[in-house]
């Protein structure tokens, strides 16, 4: 850990600070090695504030939201990794011809789904099965059962690297199957604060049944276990990333203490230890073999961080 005392004492006037945190902790696989500093960030102005002192004083930095997306290398992360705990929502209140509800980039996308359809406000029911922060979500433009997260996004705040605030419209995000303007590197170097949805007046009793029956759906196809959630983008064409998993015969397959899931071959499972390499070899297997056999270039929808061996 290299980052000198002066920039930890400032880091810890704005919140908690660990050193040599194992972030197998914080992540949903459950592996992933030490982050240098760890810094959690519990409202709007520790995130800025943290991301802001780490640009200023030349500190590589790392934010995440659930831990649900993201892979971390078994040498871990250099720098500063910030935890965004964010958690203020306002809304929803009338808004044109809907209503508006804004959202601090740390929430879960699948708690704000479940919230919104048990209050009776329609539009975001089908992500209450998305474990991933809001913060992610817009990153990603993550989505399920064909909708996706830019149907009711309006805009979105985001800080850039000196702490200054910038609202910008779901337009100018580029948002497609599982990118944007920030994973094209076209928004580098900002981090989202928080975003303002679009939803409209629904029933309640329904919109409850509709979550219920998603996640019966979903507990059905879905394994249980530490996992990262889908591996693979979907590529384009006919078949979906699990097929050309399943068809180069890796469902199942296991390395280490690794495994391609036997119920949904576009997970894999920590069965108990596993190492990010081992995953990682599962992850790099199976894209060897797509571009093999089928001539296909299966993408992962998972983030790689950190150092790995």
């Amino acid at each position: 850990m290299r980052e000198s005392s002066a920039f930890l004492h400032a880091l810890r006037a704005l919140g908690p600070v660990r050193l040599n945190e194992p972030l197998s902790r914080h992540a949903t696989f459950g592996v992933g090695g030490p982050a240098d500093v760890y810094f959690v960030a519990s409202g709007e102005e520790h995130l800025r504030g943290g991301y802001a002192l780490a640009h200023r004083e030349g500190v590589p930095v790392f934010v995440f939201g659930s831990g649900s997306n993201i892979l971390v290398g078994d040498g871990g992360i250099r720098g500063l990794t910030i935890e965004n705990r964010t958690s203020e929502i306002d809304g929803p209140s009338p808004n044109g011809a809907g209503y508006r509800v804004r959202v601090a980039s740390g929430v879960s996308f699948a708690a704000l789904a479940r919230r919104l359809a048990a209050a009776g406000y329609a539009g975001a029911e089908w992500a209450c099965g998305i474990p991933g922060s809001l913060g992610g979500a817009v990153v990603t433009n993550a989505g399920a059962y064909d909708h996706s997260l830019a149907e009711i996004l309006k805009s979105v705040r985001i800080a850039d690297a000196r702490g200054e605030v910038i609202e910008l419209p779901a337009g100018g995000l580029q948002l497609d199957y599982r990118n944007s303007a920030f994973t094209r590197g076209k928004i580098s170097d900002k981090i989202v604060l928080s975003l303002d949805l679009r939803v409209q007046p629904g029933d309640a009793r329904l919109l409850t049944a509709r979550v219920k029956a998603l996640d019966r759906e979903r507990k059905a196809a879905q394994p249980p276990g530490r996992n990262c959630g889908s591996v693979f983008k979907n590529p384009p064409g006919e078949h979906p990333s699990w097929w050309y998993v399943e068809q180069a015969g890796l469902r199942g397959h296991r390395i280490g203490n690794a495994q391609f899931s036997e119920r949904h071959a576009n997970f894999i499972l920590n069965l108990g230890g596993a190492t990010a390499s081992e995953i990682l070899s599962l992850i790099r297997l199976a894209q060897e073999r797509a571009t093999e056999r089928f001539g296909v270039e299966l993408q992962t929808e998972v983030m790689l961080v950190g150092e790995f061996t």
